[in-house]
């Protein structure tokens, strides 16, 4: 079982920055691929970014690429999303996810192929 928690939400103007954290509990921490996926009122969760167990390979949704970077520090069980130059339209619940499965270049980017969810924390983007 892995609990994780997310911080670091908030309410920002456009072109502005926030960090989200994702603190996990466990003991194979490094071996877990970890993503970050969002969902908008109304909108499906989508995927934001995702980093793969021990290599540490990055992935990005296009929407987001060059803006922000997904990154992870196993000695404090913890993945970090940098989100810089922000747009309205980055405004959603961010959730955490960890999967002790490998996924594939393609299903990292599923939420179903995650097995386990933070509570999501709020990030709001004014105009």
């Amino acid at each position: 079982q892995v609990q994780l928690e997310e911080s670091g939400g908030g309410l920002v103007q456009a072109g502005g920055s926030l960090r989200l954290s994702c603190a996990a509990a466990g003991r194979t921490f490094s071996s877990y691929a970890m993503g970050w996926f969002r969902q908008a009122p109304g909108k499906e969760r989508e995927f934001v970014a995702a980093i793969s167990g021990i290599v540490g390979i990055t992935y990005y949704a296009d929407s987001v690429k060059g803006r922000f970077t997904i990154s992870r520090d196993n000695a404090k069980n913890t993945v970090y999303l940098q989100m810089n130059s922000l747009k309205p339209e980055d405004t959603a619940v961010y959730y955490c996810a960890a999967t002790a499965t490998r996924p594939t270049v393609r299903t990292i980017r599923t939420p179903n192929s995650y097995d386990y969810w933070g509570q999501g924390t709020q990030v709001t983007v004014s105009s």
